[in-house]
């Protein structure tokens, strides 16, 4: 006879607008590890990305996907996107109570409107559970350089999503800081849920001399190419790195996609080094894997803006797990989470970033010694093995504020 598990008789359906499931590693993550828990877990999600039957059950999770099949660009842009993606997460939601039912409703931004399917279920007793992936003025306003009605609405929205949900995770302690601060929650109901890399899934192995393309070093980047992922100053970058230091050993793995892609590979064309440059686009995960264990260096390049100062970038913690030294901007999350394990360029200066590089290319002993400090924080604080019984805590005292067993 099965022991009974914690979650048992508790029904849990997770919605996540911005990426599909299980692409989007800290919800498949979390809905896992519920499911490990004994909880009935559904997850609504977009299509894309290779995932798009409407619905299939992976792992014990049922998922169910609708078409968003358009990229917002523009104010009006995103009201239409928003709409379409909650008409379809409300039908959803309420296919999903007749079938399984839903204790809660743990929502996942950006962006800062899911509470508003958790208003409609209120009626059935659905309480939420808010999990803060991003700071959704900071985003705004890194998005589109400016402050207006629209950032102030999304102060509103977050407000609002604040005083929705009866518990709240968050990222890092700066997003649960947002969330004592600015939301007003109580710190018990605040838990710290860090996307820590399951280190099972990062397979350590041995570098494709290949992928360097003929030169001595190899330079990796993963992670979506956007504005505020600072590819620009990746570029230029290189272009001190190979002119004034005369580094022609050099070669940059450049692994994903997003709106910046093609921008950033004509700026790297127009400045002479598209032979540095490998750019992979969206790319399987062996790729992703053979490209950064072949890496001598990995990069940050994320631009210093509120947002990125506050943020806890996956790729750093990818990049740890797999003992690799790195150079990013000194922002306060990724030195909270790289500490030693990487050096620190003067905020969006692409040439103390390509002298940070240039002085790690030249010392090996360095290098070493930083891969093993990643890796060590990563097994000792920040995998998901740390992580996973802070959310099943969460969840305990969503329960108990319901008064539900």
């Amino acid at each position: 006879m099965t022991a009974p598990q914690p979650g048992d008789g508790r029904r849990v359906l997770i919605v996540v607008e911005n990426l599909p499931v299980p692409f989007d590693r800290r919800v498949w993550s979390e809905a896992t590890e519920l499911v490990r828990a004994g909880y009935t877990v559904s997850v609504i999600c977009p299509m894309g990305r290779g995932h798009d039957a409407p619905y299939e059950e992976l792992e014990g999770v049922h998922i169910y996907r609708h078409p968003l099949t358009f990229e917002a660009r523009g104010a009006l842009g995103y009201l239409r996107e928003y709409g379409t993606a909650l008409w379809h997460e409300l039908r959803l939601a309420f296919k999903v109570r007749r079938t399984r039912g839903i204790d809660i409703l743990h929502g996942c931004n950006p962006p800062d409107l899911i509470f508003l399917i958790a208003w409609a279920l209120r009626p059935f007793g659905v309480r939420y559970l808010f999990d803060h992936h991003d700071i959704c003025p900071e985003l705004f306003e890194a998005k589109f350089s400016k402050r207006g009605p629209l950032w102030h609405a999304t102060r509103a929205f977050e407000w609002l999503t604040f005083k929705t949900a009866l518990v709240s995770i968050a990222t890092n302690e700066s997003y649960a800081a947002i969330a004592r601060n600015r939301g007003g929650m109580a710190a018990d109901d605040v838990f710290v849920v860090r996307s820590g890399p399951k280190i099972e899934k990062l397979e350590l192995r041995p570098p494709k001399p290949e992928l360097r393309k003929g030169t001595k070093h190899l330079i990796g980047y993963v992670g979506v190419i956007g504005r505020q992922e600072g590819l620009d100053l990746l570029i230029e970058a290189a272009e001190h790195l190979t002119g004034p230091l005369g580094r022609q050993d050099i070669h940059f793995g450049v692994v994903g996609g997003g709106p910046e892609l093609p921008v950033v590979e004509k700026m790297a064309r127009d400045r002479g080094l598209e032979a540095y440059f490998t750019f992979t686009g969206r790319a399987p995960d062996d790729l992703l894997l053979d490209m950064l264990n072949t890496a001598d260096i990995c990069v940050n390049p994320d631009r210093a803006t509120p947002m990125n100062n506050l943020s806890t970038m996956n790729k750093i913690l990818e990049y740890m797990t797999l003992k690799k030294p790195i150079v990013q901007f000194d922002l306060h999350e990724g030195r909270e989470s790289a500490g030693e394990a990487s050096l620190y360029a003067k905020h969006n200066d692409p040439v103390d970033f390509a002298e940070k590089i240039a002085s790690l290319l030249d010392n090996p002993d360095a290098r070493a010694r930083m891969g093993e400090i990643g890796r060590t924080r990563i097994e000792e604080q920040f995998s998901w093995a740390h992580s996973a019984p802070v959310l099943l805590a969460a969840y305990d005292r969503t329960f108990a504020k319901m008064g539900r067993p």
